[in-house]
């Protein structure tokens, strides 16, 4: 009993579970053989010696079982604090103490997943990638769900250049938990990017071994521009010359096998020409000159375009060029930052490297440009926009910096280029997506003023690209007006009246957005109402129900029911511009939801006003309300509008009553009559 108890005791797995398995093999034998099986027969009572055995075993296991339960409880708590002390190592970069730590708390405890995983975490942080991969694999055997372990060893299995084996561990973390998606879309990426990348390397060194004369040429070259203490003329030529060698990828990897990238950090000329401030013509000639030759290192090359933008000084670099002032500098360092921005790896790689709090401000200047430069800078800004993180760093400088230069550009349409402020504008309003942003934006009053004097100038001038800025700039305040503050509500007549303006303009959409600008800012504002109802808003709302689309008809009706909401002048004005309420009870036939309760809405103010719902008599707009207050709409306001409207119909002519009763509608009626608090 002694060995058993021992063996069950002992650290070593392989001891203890062959211990248990022996242990099991005793109480089995004892069950069944019948050499141990003892009984003596006194006075035909059968006493059974093996039962008190079995049990003082049993008695012996238990009290065992009660020792381990106690030393694991408190092996669990030393494992612990070795486990913090360890994680204390490795965030201050202590990573063989860290290990250390680790491998002390897995002595006290051999089953404890946690420090498998961060053991091997350190180990990958070590570069010892196989036993990285041992305590990753001693994990699963712990938890065959753990994620970080199947994280960590598709990392160690990529440095090891395994790649399949890579990919079937992120694989693996997808299927327990599909939610990591856009994790393991990333992780993949990186396995391909790497396999490319050695592919790439292989394919390069076989070529030189080759002897061809292009492989060879960008060593010599790189090999001439290495020579220190050369005139400035001398670099700038020698960097033109590997440009034109540079024609597919196999010379672009050749050039960053020969240490390509670390031209700016060897060659104190070339350094100090491309950083200084203050350039001269020659200085801004070689500035120009290795701008071209990073732009035909990196075209289609991730693995370059990485090295590139982690490079110190060209990350440092790279805003000072936007904003230097020297056109030629300004427009090759926009085209090598086009050929991030235009991929979603390189965009990645822009907003992990680059602090682009004030890039939004600085592409916004362009704008002032007249000639390529300021396309270049919109296309940057217009991929950037795509990036959460990029709306994110537009947040910090946004109301210092970027909106008062903002107002600037729209104030000033006809000093700069056109059709790069209209495409600005746009870039804007989808920065607008962010709440954050389209919060700060509608609070100032200058980008408001603004807006309101680049419409007024559209307006006067009728040329193609300021219709462009027209309705850029209409879509923006559209954006805007999803937030409600004092300022809008300040400013919402004098928009609501340039609105009116615009619904004369002959571009159909220009004429939409102006409905749908009138449809969010008139909620802000009675007097806005008033104002536009006094203009005639109802009938040239109904002239544009008649005729409009599917966009037209949901800004048009909506401003019609804010109208008709509290305006008696607008519910008259309805009630004589829409006949019969055709136009009406042809939006209540639309399958946009939408716009039927908006309609409903609409009927249901305007019979108040005489007559209104005598006119209805011989028209189905029982049956229609009806089928809409009973139907099934995923809007339950197309449901209380068709209702309070059919109670309304009812009350104001109750003649309607009996083509209800036809109808078999008054149970429905009698169910809505909780809607209608006005009857």
């Amino acid at each position: 009993l002694a060995n058993l108890v021992q063996g069950l005791n002992s650290t070593d797995p392989a001891v203890k579970e062959k211990t248990i398995a022996e242990t099991e093999k005793r109480l089995h034998d004892q069950e069944t053989s019948k050499e141990e099986e003892s009984k003596t027969t006194v006075n035909r009572t059968v006493i059974n010696t093996r039962a008190s055995v079995r049990d003082g075993f049993l008695a012996i296991l238990e009290k065992d079982a009660k020792e381990r339960a106690k030393r694991r409880k408190r092996n669990e708590h030393l494992a612990n604090a070795l486990k913090e002390k360890g994680n204390d190592a490795f965030r201050k970069g202590d990573y063989v103490v860290a290990i250390q730590r680790y491998t002390e708390g897995l002595e006290k405890l051999k089953d404890k997943q946690e420090l498998y995983t961060n053991r091997a975490q350190a180990y990958l942080k070590m570069h010892k990638y196989e036993k990285s991969i041992g305590d990753c694999e001693w994990a699963l055997k712990c938890n065959e769900r753990c994620i970080k372990a199947y994280f960590l060893m598709g990392k160690a299995h990529l440095a090891l250049r395994h790649y399949s084996e890579s990919r079937q561990c992120y694989e693996k973390i997808l299927q327990i938990d599909p939610q990591k998606e856009s994790l393991i879309k990333d992780c993949m990426n990186e396995v391909n990017l790497e396999e490319k990348r050695m592919k790439d390397e292989e394919r390069a060194m076989k070529e030189v071994q080759s002897g061809k004369l292009a492989a060879l040429s960008i060593k010599e070259l790189l090999q001439k521009l290495d020579r220190p203490d050369q005139n400035i003329l001398y670099y700038t030529g020698g960097i033109r010359l590997l440009t034109g060698a540079v024609k597919d990828r196999t010379e672009q990897t050749l050039f960053r096998t020969n240490n390509g990238f670390s031209i700016l950090k060897d060659n104190e000329i070339v350094r100090r020409g491309f950083c200084g401030e203050q350039k001269s013509t020659a200085e801004v000639d070689l500035s120009v000159s290795l701008l071209f030759l990073w732009q035909a290192v990196c075209a289609g090359n991730e693995e370059n375009q990485r090295l590139l933008l982690t490079h110190p000084d060209v990350n440092a670099q790279l805003p000072k060029l936007l904003s230097s002032g020297v056109s030629e500098i300004q427009k090759e360092t926009l085209a090598l930052i086009s050929l991030y921005s235009e991929n979603e790896n390189g965009r990645r790689l822009l907003v992990r490297h680059q602090d682009l709090t004030k890039w939004l401000q600085i592409l916004m200047t362009f704008v002032n440009s007249t000639d390529a430069r300021a396309s270049s800078a919109m296309n940057i800004l217009s991929d950037l926009t795509e990036e959460e993180r990029f709306k994110t760093q537009c947040r910090v400088t946004l109301s210092t910096d970027v909106l008062p230069l903002f107002a600037q550009l729209l104030t000033s349409a006809k000093l700069v280029s056109r059709a790069a402020l209209a495409r600005c504008i746009g870039i804007m309003g989808n920065l607008c997506a962010d709440v954050v942003i389209r919060m700060q934006m509608a609070e100032c009053k200058e980008c408001w003023q603004a807006c309101l004097k680049l419409v007024d100038e559209c307006f006067d001038v009728s040329v193609p690209k300021y219709q462009e800025c027209l309705f850029a700039v209409l879509g923006l305040m559209m954006n805007l007006l999803l937030e409600s503050n004092a300022i809008i509500q300040y400013f919402a007549v004098d928009i609501s009246g340039r609105c009116m303006s615009l619904l004369r303009d002959k571009d159909g959409r220009i004429v939409t957005r102006a409905i749908g600008v009138l449809s969010r800012i008139l909620p802000a504002s009675s007097s806005a109402v008033e104002e536009v109802v006094k203009g005639g808003v109802v009938k040239k709302m109904i002239k544009f129900l008649k005729a409009g689309g599917q966009i037209t008809s949901n800004y048009g009706i909506k401003t019609l029911s804010i109208c008709t909401r509290t305006n008696r002048q607008a519910q008259e004005d309805l009630v004589k511009s829409d006949k019969r309420f055709s136009v009406l009870l042809k939006l209540l036939d639309s399958e946009n939801e939408m716009i039927v309760g908006n309609a409903a809405f609409c009927l249901g103010q305007c019979l108040v006003v005489p007559g209104a719902a005598t006119s209805l008599l011989n028209s189905n707009v029982v049956m229609i309300l009806l089928k809409h207050a009973g139907g099934d709409a995923t809007r339950t306001s197309v449901q209380e509008n068709a209702a309070i409207a059919l109670g309304k119909l009812c009350v104001a002519e109750p003649r309607h009553i009996f083509q209800l009763r036809k109808l078999n509608g008054l149970a429905i009626l009698n169910s809505a009559v909780k809607y209608v608090h006005s009857i």
